[in-house]
């Protein structure tokens, strides 16, 4: 188990799509950085603070010219999180900044390829039971 203190940005990428005559402007988060703190919670609240006054997402960036600064609404949550409004040139773009703790990392996993007999089987029963939903031991 780790317990390593983590700056996260997230950025709010929209994607106009038009359906039936209409512009739907759909909103996702992306875990776009993650940068790790060696240090305490406060040092990790700090350099929280300093990502969100000087971070400029990707699709501000690519667009400046130098010299260019990007106009910035920086929000402090109750819960500690960054909420941040960037505008430049027409463009507006949201990042979300909160400080983390890493609590666990597992490594992935490979199952062993399937033998031929297995594939065969696999395409003549169909697959076999997925592995059922989560559930609290004890419960």
């Amino acid at each position: 188990m780790t317990a390593q203190w983590y700056v996260l940005i997230e950025e709010d990428t929209r994607v106009t799509r038009r359906a039936d005559g209409v512009d739907l402007k759909l909103h996702r988060w992306s875990l776009v950085a993650r940068h790790p703190v060696s240090g305490t919670e406060a040092q990790a609240l700090a350099a929280a603070e300093d990502a969100a006054l000087h971070h400029t997402p990707a699709v501000l960036a690519r667009h400046a010219r130098p010299g260019d600064i990007p106009a910035r609404s920086a929000f402090l949550t109750s819960d500690g999180a960054w909420v941040v409004r960037l505008e430049q040139h027409e463009r507006e773009c949201h990042i979300r900044v909160t400080v983390a703790r890493l609590m666990h990392t597992q490594v992935e996993v490979k199952a062993l390829p399937k033998t031929f007999k297995e594939k065969v089987r696999h395409a003549l029963e169909g697959p076999g039971p997925s592995q059922g939903p989560w559930v609290p031991k004890g419960g």
